[in-house]
């Protein structure tokens, strides 16, 4: 089904991971791929069975950004003008609106180098874990562009205005670890235990209860426009949601009767 992507399942079908799969340019975005990567996070959502979803790659490296190859096409002097606002506008766009409004966690499991259009696809998902090995760098401004896949809008947000400008001017790489100290990486592990580590978090996000968790996304995300007193409405609102939920009534029956939750996602 996806051409571009390598899926693996995990966890009784619960865990869905898409790996980027072209290790021979470092996992440079496509046209395909990136088409691939929206349908796949669209049919994880749209599935009851999936709980979590995940995003990595094949290789030594994440993604090294768009590959420009495919960008533009082969052996035309003179590009399309308008070639970058139709790839952005079609592809990436896209992708970066099924990803944050999923409604099943989606982590990036950043194995190794992700630059450009690679960092923020990974800076998009509701969390990183990094391998020691992994590095991120915004490296638009060395050919001349804008940070896109969501950049001008989460960098600011995630790194505040000075450090988000300095390192998009700058396309300065960061290091997994000086990652996680800007708040960029939730956590960072040894290569040898990256994927052993890794699964172990997305197995516990894999049997959490989902609905709060998707309602979860949905008030963060509304944070970022929401004055306090709209904020604190939408909780009440979603709080009464995620309390009429079958995993509410399972985690207040497993805490009176002091046993483990068995979560089902609804």
């Amino acid at each position: 089904m996806y051409t571009q992507l390598d899926i693996e399942s995990h966890f009784d079908e619960k865990l869905k991971i898409a790996y980027l799969n072209q290790p021979e340019t470092m996992n440079a975005l496509t046209k395909p791929s990136l088409a691939d990567l929206k349908d796949f996070v669209k049919e994880c959502s749209n599935d009851p069975n999936v709980r979590c979803v995940a995003i990595s790659g094949r290789g030594r490296a994440f993604c090294s950004g768009q590959n420009l190859d495919d960008a533009f096409v082969q052996g035309n002097e003179h590009h399309d003008n308008d070639i970058i606002r139709r790839i952005v506008t079609d592809y990436y766009n896209p992708l970066v609106m099924e990803i944050t409004r999923c409604k099943k966690p989606v982590v990036a499991l950043v194995n190794g180098p992700a630059v450009g259009a690679g960092a923020m696809l990974a800076l998009i998902c509701d969390f990183v874990l990094a391998s020691d090995k992994a590095y991120f760098a915004q490296a638009f401004s060395n050919i001349g562009l804008i940070p896109d896949t969501g950049g001008t809008y989460f960098l600011p947000k995630l790194l505040g205005r000075q450090l988000a400008n300095y390192l998009a001017f700058t396309g300065k790489k960061l290091s997994a670890e000086e990652s996680k100290s800007y708040g960029l990486v939730a956590e960072v592990f040894n290569e040898e235990e990256f994927n052993s580590k890794s699964l172990e978090i997305l197995e516990k996000t894999s049997n959490m209860p989902t609905v709060g968790l998707k309602l979860t996304k949905k008030a963060f995300a509304a944070s970022y426009n929401n004055t306090l007193k709209e904020q604190l409405q939408l909780e009440g609102d979603l709080q009464q949601e995620a309390a009429e939920t079958e995993d509410f009534r399972e985690g207040v029956s497993a805490f009176l009767e002091k046993r483990k939750p068995n979560y089902k996602g609804r």
